[in-house]
C-alpha cells in the first residue's frame, strides 16, 4: 500500500511575552531580551501540520482534507488567534516558547485526526524563526475513520 505525507499550513496572530517565573526579572531579561517586554509583543504565526498515512484507493487523500482543516481551525486557530499565549491555560506552568507552542499544539492534535497519523507540527514565528515538534504518536489509523471507528 502506498503512504503519502501532506504538510496543511494554517495562520493564527497572538501576543506573548516570553518570562519564566522560575528566573529573577534580571535573568528573564538577559535570557528573552526585548522579548521579555512587561508589555508583550505579537507574532503572524504560520502553523503548519504535516499527516502522513496510506493513500486511500477511493480518495487519493491520505486524511479528510475538510476535516483536518477544520480540527485544526477549531481546535488550534480558534484558540489562539488574537490572544495572548500567556493566559493560554497551556502555558500555566511553562514559558510561551515557540518550543513550547509547538509541543502543545501537538499534543492538542494528536487524538484529533480524521485519518493517518500525525508527523509533525512547525511554527514559523518570524522570518528567522521555525519551530518544529515530532512527539510520540498514536496508532495509525486509517484515512476517512475517527479514533471511535466512525
Amino acid at each position: 500500500m502506498a503512504e503519502s505525507t501532506l504538510t496543511r499550513q494554517y495562520r493564527f496572530c497572538a501576543a506573548h511575552r516570553l518570562h519564566s517565573q522560575r528566573l529573577s526579572d534580571e535573568e528573564n531579561r538577559k535570557v528573552f531580551g526585548k522579548c521579555n517586554n512587561v508589555h508583550g509583543h505579537g507574532h503572524n504565526y504560520a502553523l503548519r501540520v504535516t499527516v502522513s498515512g496510506v493513500i486511500d484507493p477511493h480518495t487519493g487523500h491520505v486524511t479528510d482534507v475538510d476535516a483536518l482543516d477544520r480540527i485544526v481551525h477549531e481546535t488550534v486557530v480558534a484558540r489562539f488567534d488574537h490572544r495572548d499565549l500567556n493566559r493560554d491555560a497551556g502555558f500555566a506552568d511553562k514559558t510561551t516558547t515557540g518550543e513550547n507552542l509547538v509541543q502543545l499544539i501537538w499534543e492538542l492534535l494528536v487524538n484529533k485526526l480524521p485519518g493517518g497519523r500525525l508527523v509533525k507540527v512547525g511554527i514559523v514565528e518570524t522570518r528567522d524563526s521555525y519551530f518544529e515538534y515530532s512527539g510520540p504518536s498514536p496508532q495509525r489509523i486509517p484515512a476517512g475513520r475517527s479514533i471511535s471507528g466512525t
